[in-house]
């Protein structure tokens, strides 16, 4: 088995060198590849990468807002957490509400014109406060519709019941630890139309082997150079707090992606970072004295021994 991070390495490779150019819709462009698979063991150290910083605490905060069941991007900036803002931001700048500048195609713009970029930053600040101080306006504008949250602890049925499919799968683990069935899915065709973003990780599996949890993560779309590292750290964390409830030790965390591809403006980046030698994985810490992973919060969780190289900066795309 390949290091960790090694693993992830050899696919921007792979993509730099073997990708085909695509369109997309987001108008940037990708070189993508389809179908590959990495795998992470997690008793090697924790799979945060070491060739560029990543924010270990926007990928907790992410994740207690999923196992929440929470949809509303208030969470989030309450915890400094800026991740999920542009598409709420849009669903703002698109209404009769909105009086400001024209923010057609910000996320574009923000990029190739310093005068409109000013523009929108002083927008985005207005909408940031607006979805912290302003009740209504954050029900209205901050909730994303039928995301990850609420596909995993409320999805609702053809009857109009609701399963709690978190809760259900650790429950199944602690009974039942060699089923086949311990899957929480998030792409509910039903809901994708009103979502903000369709499910990107789409369904995860988890499975128990000699005291060992191991989860695999089938993902539809991978951006390699900004979401992938969230989401392998943001799962080996959910493996790691599923584990510790189920009284079982971390295996491994299996990362299956369907249209794995490196943005067109993130090229330069990602070879900067292929540039970097390798550094010690970190330990994960977690607090022995929660059990649920309903009761965790981001002071509940530490990584120790993180000596990453700097962050690099790229834009996201929308």
């Amino acid at each position: 088995m390949k290091s960790s991070e090694q693993a992830y390495l050899e696919l921007c490779t792979k993509i730099l060198e073997t990708g085909t150019k695509k369109e997309d819709r987001t108008g940037t462009g990708t070189y993508s590849i389809f179908g590959h698979q990495m795998r992470f063991n997690l008793q090697e150290g924790f799979p945060l990468l070491t060739t560029k910083k990543v924010p270990f605490r926007l990928v907790a905060s992410e994740l207690l807002w999923f196992i929440k069941g929470d949809t509303n991007i208030r969470y989030l900036l309450e915890n400094n957490n800026n991740i999920w803002n542009e598409w709420a931001f849009e669903k703002w700048v698109v209404s009769e509400d909105y009086t400001g500048p024209d923010m057609t195609n910000f996320g574009l713009r923000s990029q190739q014109d310093a005068g409109f970029n000013q523009q929108y930053q002083e927008q985005m600040e207005i909408f940031k406060e607006k979805i912290l101080n302003d009740d209504e306006f954050a029900t209205k504008y901050g909730d994303l519709g039928a995301v990850y949250g609420k596909q995993w602890r409320d999805w609702k049925t053809s009857s109009g019941q609701s399963i709690d499919q978190l809760k259900q799968v650790i429950e199944a683990i602690q009974k039942n630890p060699d089923s086949r069935r311990h899957i929480v899915s998030a792409w509910n065709p039903e809901d994708v139309p009103n979502m903000a973003l369709p499910p990107c990780h789409t369904l995860f599996q988890f499975y128990v082997e000699e005291g060992r949890l191991s989860c695999q993560l089938y993902q539809r779309s991978g951006d390699v150079f900004l979401g992938v590292p969230f989401n392998i750290a943001s799962y080996a964390l959910l493996t790691s707090l599923i584990a510790h409830e189920c009284g079982l030790e971390p295996g491994e965390f299996i990362l299956t992606l369907g249209d794995a591809h490196i943005y067109t403006n993130h090229v330069e980046q990602v070879k900067k970072q292929l540039a970097r030698k390798l550094r010690p994985l970190p330990q994960l810490s977690i607090n022995k004295n929660k059990k649920s992973i309903f009761d965790f919060e981001l002071m509940d969780f530490d990584l120790q021994g993180y000596d990453p190289h700097p962050s690099i900066k790229a834009p996201i795309a929308v």
